[in-house]
Parts: C-alpha cells; structure tokens; sequence
C-alpha cells in the first residue's frame, strides 16, 4: 500500500513537471509533411512551417501560418507541438531527422522530442555531420541526465549547460530546430563590375565639389579634393600637350625637348 501510494505520488510530480516544461499560452505547430500532399494538388502549409493556433477541431487543427499569415485547417497527423522552441511533442525519430537536416538548420541545430508511445521519456536530437541522438533518463526524483555524471533539475537546464559547451555531445547546441536564426543568411557583397576603356577625361571636376547649396556627394571631404586635384592636374598636362604640339606644328626647326608627365608616378 505504501508503495503504490509513494507511485502515485511520483507519478503526480512527473505530471507536474511536465506541465512546467511546456508551459501555458498560444500552442505553436511545426508542419511534418507537406499538406496537401504535392501528388494531390499545390501544398497549402510546407514542412518545416510553422503555425499558430487558432482553435481545435475534432482532429484537425485551424491554424495560422507565421509566414504567410494565411488561415486555414491542416489535420494533427502532419503537425507537431512545440514549446518553448525546442520541445516537440509526439515527433518520432525519422521526421526529427528530416526536420533536422532541412537547409536552415546549421551544425548545433537541436530539438528535444517527447517519445510518442510513453510520456515523460525524452530523446535529444543534434544535427552534426548528420543526426546524433541521445536518450535522455529521468530519475525517480524527476532530475534528467543524458550522462550520468551530470544531473539537471529540469530540460531547461539541461539545454542551457549543453549550450555553453558540448560537455560529451557531437557538438554544443547552437540553436532551436528551425528557429529562424540560421535560415537568415547575411547580405552578401555586390559583385564587382569592371569597367572597361574608362578615362579620367570623361570624368567631370565638379561632381567631387559641393552643390549650389553647399551639400557635396557621399564621397567624403578629402578623397573628393584629392580627386578634383587629380582632375585640374590631369587637364593642365593635357593642356601642355596641346601647346606643344602646336608649336611643333608652327615650328618644326625649332628643336623643343619633349617631356611627358607618368600620370601614376606623379600624382
């Protein structure tokens, strides 16, 4: 009798637990297969989406889209609970792994599922050159540990120490599965165009002075002095040129030594 009334008491500590992990407020999905199927007619929600609840209904859920923000009804067999980002619900091994090694998600990217045949039996899953998963045990007290040797309160703590250093995993986690965080790839650099046959000449001075009303271009102050002496440098040598090659034209007798300005050397 003591014993069944010490299980009871531990089975009503674990279901407590497991409503502190999964907390309360608007329940998110994350789309398992794509609905309809592609065989049938233009998927409606993609695999990997994820979606906002908006009501239940018998076996189907109406749901909101986070990314189209479209509203629409998807049945529970092609959805997935989670909470607090990182905790699925009923998600069996096979659709971790898919979800998993889905182009967001980088080397880190991590989920804890709940087992669909047993409540309360938790696995880890990692994406490291691959898909690693690990068994995570719960102690009679209700701590979690994946090695023994380190023991957590709760999967909260248990994910915020595997943060911070793998500690025995493939690698330390760095983000939720499909969090968004690695999908968003940094702004690449435009190509550089080169442009061919360019001469200075064609450049005009002014451009690198301040307007009539005294505003300039987004070129600062001193690269566009250097550029506009560059410029009034460039047109005197020009200038030269001209003159003296008219004098050699008027005077072909008269010996005038020749000199050229090395544009690159001088400037």
């Amino acid at each position: 009798m003591g014993n069944l009334i010490k299980g009871v008491a531990n089975k009503a500590n674990q279901d407590e637990a497991d409503i502190a992990h999964k907390g309360s407020g608007g329940e998110v999905l994350v789309v398992t297969d794509d609905y309809p199927s592609a065989t049938v007619s233009k998927p409606v929600f993609r695999m990997g989406e994820k979606l906002t609840v908006l009501a239940q209904e018998a076996s189907w859920w109406r749901v909101r889209s986070d990314r189209t923000q479209n509203e629409n009804y998807i049945p529970n067999t092609h959805v997935a609970k989670v909470y607090h980002g990182w905790l699925f619900e009923g998600l069996v091994r096979q659709k971790a792994e898919a979800l998993l090694q889905m182009p967001c998600n980088v080397s880190g990217s991590f989920m804890v599922r709940e087992s669909t045949s047993e409540r309360g039996v938790y696995s880890l899953s990692v994406k490291h050159r691959g898909v690693q998963h690990y068994r995570i045990f719960r102690m009679d007290n209700s701590w979690y540990y994946i090695s023994p040797r380190l023991t957590f309160q709760c999967l909260e703590d248990m994910i915020t120490h595997y943060s911070d250093c793998a500690d025995g995993l493939c690698c330390t986690l760095s983000c939720p599965c499909l969090s968004g965080t690695s999908a968003e790839q940094p702004p690449t650099a435009p190509p550089v165009v080169m442009r061919r046959n360019f001469s200075w000449k064609d450049v005009d001075s002014r451009t690198f002075h301040d307007d009539d009303n005294g505003v300039g271009t987004a070129m600062s102050y001193g690269v566009r002095n250097s550029l506009a002496a560059y410029l009034s440098l460039s047109g005197a040598v020009d200038g030269a040129r001209q003159k003296r090659d008219s004098r050699n034209k008027n005077s072909k007798s008269l010996f005038v030594p020749s000199w050229d300005y090395d544009l690159d050397d001088n400037v």
